[in-house]
């Protein structure tokens, strides 16, 4: 079913939903070396955030193997409110040794990326001021990082996310690039910011520059990951009220699910 209405403005991301292999191994991880605070724990559960705000819901499925081949997650992406908030970080994860996987200047954001110990990609990222970017978000793209001009802003390490840090934008490993557009866009509301072809697209709310991003680069064709693998369970959408929620839900015919199987919440 389409919709004929773009999703509300305000709309932003909210926590992401895991399965990990080994509870504790996570915690100390999310804990230790990504920075943030753990918030619940329970019935082989935990909730963790930054600010008392919940980003990160982990569920333990023991022996749970890495997800990669299948449709999922490709990240999800922690925003800090400011630039010197993400050098602070870095200087934590230069004397701590955290592990990078990379880090990119992507025109509208700096972002630095880091896997989990179950292969969860995980993205720490700063925007740069939006009036620098508004309305050429369509510009995304990505070059090397300039570390050093970064690490110049702040030389205090910072082992803990600052309140205030929130879930920027989930990327998506999606089957189908186009068919994903059409869910996302032509369904659920979102603006389409920039495509790549059949590899990648990114699609928001309120003229940011992405809050879904989707792509096929390790996922084309591929199945939902199965029980068994630590995996995305589901993502969160933030919208304003209950009668945007009841939109999107009459749009997509009540299955909170993308056609790649990835399946999304719907909270006010």
């Amino acid at each position: 079913m389409l919709s004929s209405m773009s999703i509300a403005p305000a709309t932003t991301v909210g926590a992401v939903h895991l399965t990990v292999a080994d509870l504790a191994r996570s915690l100390t991880y999310y804990t230790e070396s990504i920075g943030l605070e753990l918030l619940g724990l329970g019935g082989g559960e935990a909730s963790l955030g930054a600010g008392g705000d919940e980003l990160l819901h982990l569920v333990e499925e023991p022996g749970a193997r890495p997800a990669d081949g299948y449709t999922g997650l490709f990240h999800f992406a922690l925003l800090v409110p400011q630039r010197r908030d993400l050098a602070g970080w870095l200087q934590h994860a230069i004397r701590d040794t955290v592990q990078l996987t990379g880090a990119s200047d992507h025109f509208v954001s700096e972002a630095l990326y880091l896997r989990d110990p179950d292969h969860h990609g995980i993205e720490i990222y700063a925007d740069r001021p939006r009036r620098l970017w508004d309305g050429q978000a369509d510009r995304i793209g990505t070059w090397p990082l300039d570390v050093d001009d970064l690490l110049a802003t702040n030389t205090e390490p910072a082992a803990v996310l600052p309140e205030g840090t929130r879930m920027g934008h989930v990327h998506l490993r999606v089957a189908d690039v186009e068919e994903s557009v059409r869910f996302y866009r032509d369904v659920v509301g979102f603006d389409l910011v920039a495509q790549l072809g059949d590899q990648a697209a990114f699609l928001s709310a309120g003229g940011y520059h992405h809050h879904i991003g989707a792509n096929t680069w390790e996922s084309r064709g591929a199945a939902p990951a199965p029980v068994g693998m630590a995996r995305l369970t589901q993502f969160t959408i933030v919208v304003p009220d209950d009668d945007e929620r009841a939109r999107i839900v009459e749009a997509v015919g009540g299955e909170l699910r993308d056609p790649s199987g990835n399946a999304f919440a719907l909270v006010t």
